[in-house]
């Protein structure tokens, strides 16, 4: 019954206040010995794999068609890799495999331990506002972000490799499909997310600390880009799986 509820088995709804999304690059080998078979890291240059922290402001989350005073309102720190899964049918589909996810609330990290294999852990999470800036940070997970001003001209990362800031969209989030995978059974679960009016805006990071990302040891991590949206309906269909190993 336990393994049953991990496949996202109702669909989900929820709204987004605001969804900050900061993506780093990485070796792909290194990035590509973290991932479960089959899935291949994604890639834009050669070599290069890609990372995201997604920090989400959420409410009403709850199972869709349900009241949203019903749903849940918590704060997500999201560790993605940005992936592909070659699909027994020959279609190779683009989306998330997540590494870790943290929440401000003990009842959403039970619940989305409950029903998804997200790896929930219930940190701090302090955001603030100061002269323009944007402040986000948890002691617990030694995590930390602050945002420059809103700007008319916002330049990409010093290291970053995407060349404009329409290449870097690419590797924004979220993508159409997130994976779960089983390798001992051979089996791959994938939720698909649909989301309405999403038009990020490139933002500029003044600092920041990532404690998960540098704990995976990776040689090189750097910002590639960083996106916000802001006011988002966005919802989940039931979790699908697919046999790509007999």
């Amino acid at each position: 019954m336990l393994a049953w509820l991990k496949t996202h088995p109702f669909p989900v709804e929820a709204f987004f206040e605001h969804s900050l999304v900061l993506t780093f690059a990485v070796p792909q080998a290194e990035l590509q010995a973290l991932l479960p078979a089959p899935l291949v890291a994604d890639t834009f240059a050669e070599g290069r794999g890609f990372l995201a922290v997604a920090l989400v402001q959420t409410r009403h989350l709850r199972p869709k068609g349900f009241p949203a005073a019903l749903g849940q309102a918590f704060f997500l720190i999201g560790y993605r890799a940005f992936v592909r899964y070659p699909s027994p049918t020959g279609k190779r589909l683009r989306g998330l495999y997540i590494l870790r996810s943290e929440t401000d609330k003990k009842r959403m990290t039970w619940l989305g331990n409950l029903f998804t294999h997200y790896q929930y852990h219930t940190v701090d999470i302090a955001q603030q506002h100061r002269a323009g800036r944007l402040h986000i940070e948890s002691l617990q997970a030694n995590f930390h972000v602050t945002l420059a001003p809103p700007a008319s001209e916002v330049a990409l990362p010093p290291h970053s490799p995407f060349a404009t800031w329409a290449e870097a969209r690419r590797f924004a989030g979220p993508l159409p499909f997130t994976f779960s995978a089983d390798a001992r059974a051979g089996r791959m679960l994938i939720v698909e997310g649909v989301r309405e009016h999403w038009q990020p805006q490139p933002v500029a990071v003044e600092s920041y600390r990532v404690g998960f990302f540098e704990q995976l040891g990776f040689s090189q991590l750097h910002l590639a880009n960083a996106f916000v949206v802001r006011d988002i309906p966005y919802s989940w269909k039931k979790g699908r799986t697919e046999q790509w190993q007999s």
